[in-house]
């Protein structure tokens, strides 16, 4: 599943080849991908809108139109590719390009294997973050409001594993699986470790090491383990800095790394490094 690295890698890529481009017409051939207008409502609403800018808050897109704000949301195999003129005719859609957006002379099709991804289309308002689905996310670590006492105060009624709590989108905006294992990693926590045992200086190295390893997943494009590519066509480079997700050794004591089940993701730690504290 992209995670905020991988949305940012993509935000970027777009970003470079998308802003004044004039919508001419969309073709939707799944229309479960749009979530809050008809198939007719956001074809007519998006024809001959422009591309002004593009955000991201935690995993979603948001593309600026001139009367409208789009939303997208990957998913598990989402991906945005922009083909020009010159290749339309070498590039043949495929039946998982689910939503395409025609320009003159190029086309961004939105292309998702499993059909999980979705689109919603709001008019402009001055606070989109007040808008469903953004108005359920948390902080992301970058955020200044995201603190000691915010994390605390999120996690208070609540006696779950630590690594649970990082996948919430609703407490931490951005981390998915494999940075989650990564943090955890870089705070000696065992994912299991429940939040009511945390220190301060815990919960302040979550923060930490959740800037420092989302910072880095960025500067390298994000990771590809399995099928994240960006809008060129460009895989990220991360997965070959992971220290635990998917890994066989620990890189500190050299030890075994295991792997368990914590809320049905699949979850790698050292058991020398990340011990339980009770």
């Amino acid at each position: 599943m992209p995670e905020l690295p991988e949305v940012e890698t993509v935000r970027r890529s777009l970003s470079e080849i998308l802003l004044k481009r004039k919508i001419q017409s969309v073709i939707i051939n799944y229309s479960k991908i749009i979530s809050n207008q008809t198939e007719n409502e956001f074809m007519e609403k998006v024809k001959g809108q422009t591309f002004h800018k593009i955000d991201r808050k935690g995993k979603y897109l948001i593309f600026y139109l001139d009367d409208y704000i789009l939303l997208s949301h990957l998913r598990m195999e989402g991906k945005y590719f922009y083909i020009q003129d010159m290749c339309l005719s070498e590039e043949e859609r495929t039946k998982h390009d689910h939503v395409i957006f025609i320009f003159e002379g190029a086309e961004l099709r939105y292309h998702d294997t499993r059909k999980f991804g979705r689109m919603y289309l709001y008019p402009i308002v001055e606070d989109i973050y007040h808008i469903p689905p953004l108005s359920s996310l948390g902080f992301e670590p970058f955020d200044e409001s995201c603190t000691v006492s915010y994390l605390k105060e999120k996690v208070k009624q609540r006696r779950s594993p630590i690594k649970t709590i990082l996948l919430d989108q609703s407490i931490i905006a951005g981390l998915g699986n494999i940075y989650a294992d990564e943090v955890l990693f870089m705070c000696h926590l065992h994912p299991l470790e429940l939040t009511s045992t945390l220190s301060d200086e815990d919960f302040q190295n979550i923060i930490f090491s959740s800037i420092l390893v989302l910072n880095k997943a960025i500067s390298l494009g994000g990771t590809t383990i399995r099928s994240f590519e960006s809008s060129y066509h460009i895989t990220g480079r991360f997965q070959n800095e992971l220290k635990v997700h998917e890994q066989k050794v620990c890189p500190v004591c050299k030890n075994t790394i295991q792997k368990i089940v914590v809320g049905g993701r699949g979850t790698y730690y050292c058991p020398t490094c990340q011990k339980l504290k009770s």
